[in-house]
Parts: C-alpha cells; sequence; structure tokens
C-alpha cells in the first residue's frame, strides 16, 4: 500500500529485456539508481512503487535497485518504454504509524494515458490526459477526486465522459518533485484510480444484481434495475 506521495526521483540504470543473472528471474527486469534516499531500510522482497507500479525488490546496493518486471505489468504500464538515463517516481510501501498524506494508492495500475496537452497557468501546470481503455475506466475519475498519475497523487480538475479525457493541475513544489511535468505531450503515462470507487461499484452491482462489465453502461444499468423493481412491487401491490 502506497499514500501517492512521492519521496525521490530514481534514474534508470539498465532495462534488460532477458535478465538471466541470479537476481534477473530469466525475464525483464529494471535497474534504479539514484535512489539512496530510500534504501537506508531496504530489504530483498520489499515493495517499492516505481512509477506508480508495485515491485519487488530483488537486489540492491546503498544507491540502486533492481527489481523484475512480469508480462502484465509490461503491457498495463509505460515501464517497458524506459530508457537509461529516464527518471522515474520512487515510493516505499506505506509504513505503520507514518502520517498518511496522499490517498489509497495499491501500486497496481489501471491502464495508461497519454498527455494531450499541458498548458502553464503562472505558476501551477495544467495538464490533460486521454484515457486508454475510457470505457472501462473514465467512470471512476470524478472531478475533485482522487487520481495516481505514475504513482502521484493528484486531484482531477475536469472530466470529459464522452472523450474520454480529464485533467489535473499541478502546483510548483509538485512540479520539482515529480516526473510528469518533464514529459512531453504524446507521452503515456500510468495511471490507477481510487480503488474505493471500484469497491463501492462491486457492492452495489452485487446488491442490485446489476453488471459491472464495462459493455454495460452502469448508471443506466442500475436505474433499470431499481426501476423494475419498483414496477415489479407496484403490480404486486396492485393485484394483491
Amino acid at each position: 500500500m502506497f499514500t501517492g506521495i512521492v519521496e525521490c526521483m530514481g534514474k534508470v540504470v539498465e532495462f534488460a529485456k532477458l535478465d538471466t543473472s541470479a537476481t534477473g528471474g530469466n525475464g525483464a527486469s529494471l535497474t534504479i539508481a539514484e535512489a539512496g534516499t530510500i534504501l537506508g531500510d531496504c530489504h530483498l522482497g520489499d515493495s517499492i512503487s516505481i512509477n506508480g507500479t508495485c515491485l519487488t525488490v530483488t537486489e540492491f546496493t546503498a544507491d540502486s535497485f533492481k527489481v523484475g518486471l512480469a508480462p502484465e505489468t509490461l503491457s498495463r504500464t509505460n515501464l517497458g518504454s524506459l530508457q537509461p538515463g529516464d527518471h522515474v517516481n520512487l515510493e516505499r510501501a506505506l509504513a505503520a504509524g507514518h502520517r498518511f498524506g496522499g490517498h489509497f494508492v495499491q501500486g497496481h495500475v489501471d491502464t495508461t494515458a497519454q498527455i494531450i496537452e499541458k498548458t502553464p497557468d503562472e505558476n501551477s501546470l495544467w495538464l490533460k490526459m486521454r484515457v486508454r481503455d475510457a470505457r472501462q475506466f473514465m467512470r471512476y475519475i470524478v472531478p475533485k477526486g482522487f487520481i495516481a498519475i505514475d504513482g502521484t497523487s493528484l486531484t482531477v480538475c475536469d472530466v470529459d465522459d464522452k472523450d474520454g479525457w480529464f485533467s489535473v493541475m499541478l502546483i510548483a513544489y509538485t512540479q520539482s518533485h515529480v516526473v510528469l511535468p518533464a514529459k512531453n505531450e504524446g507521452d503515456l503515462v500510468n495511471i490507477e484510480v481510487d480503488m474505493l470507487g471500484k469497491y463501492v461499484e462491486k457492492v452495489t452491482a452485487s446488491i442490485l444484481g446489476a453488471s459491472t462489465d464495462a459493455s454495460a453502461p452502469n448508471a443506466d444499468s442500475y436505474v433499470e434495475t431499481i426501476v423494475k423493481r419498483v414496477l415489479g412491487k407496484e403490480r404486486e401491490d396492485a393485484s394483491s
């Protein structure tokens, strides 16, 4: 579990598509340097969020660490496009008893979004993003709601469900402590929607007997279920 409050920015040293070393697991791996700030209490097997993706430490030094990347991770996130020299957001798993400054972030990236517009506004920065798989995930993105973008906890500003985009604004402090401002229009970012919305939908759908399938317009499905139940009850009452 994470908070979306980035602790530091690390630098990619190596992205290996096939790491046959003892710590590579015969799969893809990613090695990050300039991470000493978060490695003082690190242990093998610890979870570290890299650009919002929860990954397991398989090797580390005082300044760098390695993680393995599963095919699912590579297909759902932007990590496979990282190059040596790229910077990434880093956050350790939340420790019990610490102040909780962001929101509940699992590190389970849902999808990616493409930056379609960057607009300075005095010392702040507007970013507009179009979501991949918008029909499936836009319903969880609401104005003033939480969203994790490359692992950064941010507040949603504008939402356009029809065109599948949303916007956020970065204050000056955030701009200097996360990787997002350095990205260009057209670049992809990792998106994790607020997990509380998913659980609420799941429970509500279970109660109403409605579908949570992405192909179904959920609000309409829920309303239709309620209307059918009310009309059915009225018919029963009228016939009794």
